[in-house]
């Protein structure tokens, strides 16, 4: 494997959650002040994912006093502590940026009737669990003298005599 791509192999976390745009979601991200950490939350609707690999980000959109504010966030970042899903939303493009001109309820997306709310995380690395060794152990194959048995047929042999 490439350098590279081996110490971006070790930076992904294990596994992800499964993000699609129009869906509104809940962001806690830790926030360091001072000395001091805590975790805030950031709810709102992603309106694009964009990238792969460790450099794959998310863009979430919220109304706050009025106001929009738009928040992209690394998926592997370390500071992402997780990412839970509030509601399905009905998106039938990749980017949702019609949504920055509208205000109040227009600004949301249509909800998918009759989705579940599950937290499906894709697994990026699977964890490697050693296997405890098994030796195998060779069966020996005993060859066993075979008698060989040969059956003598005794044929008679009669001469025919033609008397002239």
């Amino acid at each position: 494997m490439d350098i590279i791509k081996s110490i971006e192999h070790e930076q992904l976390k294990n596994k992800i959650p499964e993000l699609k745009v129009g869906n509104t979601v809940k962001v806690h991200v830790r926030i360091k002040e001072g000395n001091k950490e805590r975790i805030q939350v950031f709810e709102g609707i992603i309106i694009k994912v964009q990238g792969g690999g460790v450099n794959q980000t998310f863009t979430v959109r919220k109304t706050s006093y009025g106001v929009g504010v738009e928040k992209t966030f690394l998926i592997h970042s370390p500071l992402v502590e997780k990412v839970e899903l509030v509601r399905v939303g009905k998106a039938r493009r990749a980017r949702l940026f019609y949504l920055r001109d509208r205000v109040g309820k227009s600004a949301k997306t249509k909800e998918m009737v009759g989705a579940r709310i599950e937290d499906r995380e894709i697994t990026i690395k699977e964890d490697l669990v050693e296997e405890p060794v098994v030796e195998e152990v060779a069966e020996e194959v005993v060859e066993t003298p075979v008698t060989e048995v040969t059956e003598t047929v005794e044929t008679s042999t009669t001469e025919e005599t033609t008397v002239e």
